[in-house]
């Protein structure tokens, strides 16, 4: 298992950024911008240390978060992501959103943190039980 980053979601870049750059210190290692999804990921990491990274997420139409929501997830690489779910359903864990694609997963924490689990590398093909199971809860 490899840390990816954590992901919270800003509702103002440009203030975002110059909190997070100008003022910490963090550089902006790369941006995506998704129209169809209507919002912008920007990924930003301390001088040096590239592999710990903050992924600030604007959603282009969120009027404003409460209840913690801008606080989004942890996240990690996992070598195959069928296993670690099956592995966390076994010891009880509700697997929010399954890794129906192979490629992505959610699960919560007891205290209720959102944990993102991304296959390494390529996707794995669609497999049972997980290509058919719905999402549980939210994620």
């Amino acid at each position: 298992m490899r840390y990816l980053h954590t992901m919270v979601r800003v509702s103002d870049v440009d203030a975002s950024l110059r909190f997070y750059c100008d003022l910490l210190g963090l550089r902006e290692l790369r941006r995506m911008e998704n129209e169809a999804g209507r919002f912008t990921l920007i990924f930003l990491a301390a001088p040096g240390n590239e592999l710990a990274q903050v992924e600030l997420t604007y959603n282009w139409d969120q009027q404003g978060y409460d209840g913690g929501r801008n606080f989004g997830h942890l996240a990690y690489e996992v070598d195959d992501i069928y296993a670690a779910c099956q592995r966390l359903m076994d010891g009880g864990v509700t697997i929010n959103r399954p890794p129906r694609d192979g490629h992505m997963a959610f699960v919560r924490s007891p205290d209720g943190i959102s944990v993102e689990l991304l296959q390494a590398g390529k996707a794995l093909p669609p497999a049972e039980p997980w290509a058919s199971m719905p999402n549980t809860g939210s994620w």
